[in-house]
């Protein structure tokens, strides 16, 4: 039995992963399949690809990009989610500010340097006009910490995805000013070279199990109520988050979607120079 461990946000995007570890489809492999939840988001869980923590992680593009850049020994296997990520920019309920200009000078939340609400309140600040070098972050850790941060006052507006934040913006905590989409396809499966190298073909018999899940994912009945209850969200909400979100369901990903993302990371000074990317990619179907 080869033990692999696969960490992810514990969010609806991710559901496709219960479904197969409930029905043991990698133990019939025999294949020992750990999930681990990471509320901390992606700058956690490249931390734990580095240490060894997990083997395989589902991670935004943006933040594993800027991480492998910077000397983190994984590579990307996949996209997993093909469509952009909705990024919520949220302040507090009670806040003063009413509109996305009133944020240019705001102290912004982030779970950790480097992670998807990090890289994303610069691309928004691109987007914007501002200039990126004077904004001004406070960590977090989670989404919890957000919540925190805002409601304290020590700090002014957090980025996080669209549909997870929902709730707290019906129950009153927090309040959406406006929404930023990813530029990019959201999440992508990455490998610790080591586990690569040792265990290849398990890595791509996990990959072929996904896969095959998320292709027909959506036509599981009652799809939509299942996730509506499990991760609390009103049915309509996850239903228009099923009809924006497609998931990659097994295409090799490419240079040339590395080179474009690149391209715009270096325009948003995400990074500060592109790298060969095919330094980034492994393609698991040769």
């Amino acid at each position: 039995m080869t033990n692999l461990k696969v960490g992810g946000v514990p969010e609806h995007f991710n559901y496709p992963w219960y479904v197969t570890l409930k029905n043991k489809e990698y133990s019939n492999h025999n294949i020992n399949l750990r999930w681990q939840d990471f509320p901390g988001g992606t700058g956690q869980m490249c931390a734990a690809l580095r240490s060894g923590e997990v083997d395989i992680a589902i991670v935004l593009t943006e933040g594993i990009i800027k991480d492998i850049a910077e000397g983190n020994p994984s590579k990307i296997v996949q996209t997993f989610v093909k469509t952009p990520l909705i990024w919520g920019i949220h302040v507090g309920a009670k806040s003063s500010f009413k509109k996305i200009n009133d944020l240019e000078h705001a102290v912004i939340a982030i779970s950790r340097f480097g992670s998807g609400s990090h890289l994303m309140a610069i691309v928004n600040a691109y987007n914007q006009g501002w200039d990126v070098t004077r904004l001004n972050f406070k960590v977090v850790s989670n989404l919890q910490g957000g919540i925190n941060a805002l409601t304290n006052g020590e700090a002014d507006y957090f980025m996080w995805e669209h549909f997870t934040t929902k709730p707290l913006v019906d129950q009153g905590v927090f309040r959406r000013i406006d929404d930023c989409p990813t530029p990019w396809p959201c999440f992508v499966v990455a490998v610790r070279n080591e586990v690569l190298e040792n265990n290849f073909e398990e890595v791509k018999k996990v990959l072929d199990i996904i896969n095959f899940e998320t292709k027909y994912f959506k036509n599981r009945d009652a799809i939509d109520q299942t996730l509506a209850k499990r991760y609390e969200q009103q049915l309509e909400d996850i239903q228009k988050w099923l009809k924006i979100t497609e998931w990659n369901d097994g295409k090799p990903i490419t240079k040339n979607l590395i080179t474009r993302i690149q391209n715009k990371m270096v325009q948003f000074n995400v990074i500060k120079e592109k790298q060969i990317s095919g330094n980034f990619i492994k393609n698991m179907y040769i």
